[in-house]
C-alpha cells in the first residue's frame, strides 16, 4: 500500500524534471552531510494519514538558479515544495482512496533525523535533498464491545419485529457503475480499465439486497476497507432491503 512518502517521491520527481532548469532527476541515495546554510520546509498533514514531513536542501542548490532566472531562488524552492505537497496528498488519494490535506507549510533550518534522502542531478551538478517522514495512518478509535442488553427495534415498526434484529444480512460497498455491450464485457482481459460513472471524491452506496441503506467514504482499518457512513435511509426504507423476510 503506498504511504504519503512513496507519493511525494513520485511527485517531487515528475516537477522537479518540469518545473527546474535543466531538467534534473531525483534519485534515492544515501544521506550525506549538509553544507552549511541548508535549509527546508516542513509540512503538517492532516486527515486519513496525519504528521509531519519536512525537506532539507543543501545550500549549495542556491547557487545554480534551478527555479528560474532572477528569482528568490530559496523563495522559489518554498513555492516549489508546496506545491509537492499538495500534489501528494492528491496523488495519495488517486492511488490508496485515503484523504489528506496540507494544514501548515513553514520553512526550517534543519533536522536532527532523517528517513530517506535523494539527490537531484543535472549534467555534472548534483545537490542533496534529505527527507523526514513522520506522516503516519491516522488513530482509529476502537469500537467498545456491544452490551448485553437487547436492541430497541426502530419506531413504527410492526409489533414483533424486534424478534428479526439479530438476522445478519449480507452488506456490500458500490463505488459506481457502468453499462457495457455483452461484446465488451466478453472482451475484457488482465490489465483492462473499466471507467465507472462516479468520481473518486463522491460517496460510495451501501447496499442491503438491491436497496441502498447508507453512503459514506471508504476509509482503511488495520489494512482492511471500510465505511465512514455520512447519510443513511429512514429505518422503513432500509427494511425495503428485507422485506422477504416478513
Amino acid at each position: 500500500m503506498k504511504t504519503y512518502m512513496d507519493c511525494w517521491a513520485t511527485v517531487a520527481a515528475d516537477l522537479f524534471s518540469q518545473a527546474l532548469a535543466g531538467e534534473p532527476e531525483l534519485l534515492e541515495s544515501l544521506p550525506k552531510p549538509l553544507t552549511a546554510g541548508s535549509f527546508g520546509f516542513a509540512t503538517a498533514i492532516s486527515g486519513d494519514e496525519e504528521g509531519r514531513f519536512s525537506v532539507v536542501l543543501d545550500a549549495s542548490i542556491l547557487e545554480s538558479p534551478l527555479v528560474g532566472e532572477g528569482i528568490d531562488q530559496k523563495a522559489g524552492w518554498g513555492e516549489l515544495l508546496r506545491e509537492v505537497a499538495d500534489a501528494a496528498a492528491g496523488e495519495l488519494l488517486a492511488k490508496t482512496g485515503k484523504k489528506c490535506r496540507v494544514e501548515k507549510f513553514e520553512p526550517i533550518t534543519g533536522e536532527s533525523q532523517v528517513s530517506r534522502a535523494f539527490q537531484l542531478r543535472s549534467g555534472d551538478r548534483a545537490w542533496t535533498l534529505l527527507v523526514r517522514d513522520d506522516v503516519r495512518a491516522a488513530a482509529v478509535a476502537e469500537a467498545k464491545p456491544a452490551q448485553a442488553a437487547p436492541v430497541p427495534a426502530p419506531p413504527s415498526l410492526k409489533p414483533g419485529f424486534e424478534l428479526l434484529l439479530d438476522v445478519e444480512l449480507e452488506a456490500s460497498l458500490r463505488f459506481g457503475s457502468r453499462e457495457m455491450p455483452l461484446g465488451e464485457v466478453l472482451g475484457l482481459g488482465p490489465g483492462d480499465i473499466v471507467q465507472l460513472d462516479r468520481h473518486v471524491s463522491d460517496p460510495v452506496d451501501l447496499l442491503v439486497g438491491d436497496k441502498i441503506v447508507a453512503r459514506g467514504e471508504v476509509v482503511l482499518i488495520n489494512g482492511n476497507f471500510g465505511l465512514r457512513v455520512t447519510e443513511v435511509a429512514e429505518p422503513r426504507r432500509r427494511l425495503e432491503s428485507i422485506r422477504c423476510l416478513f
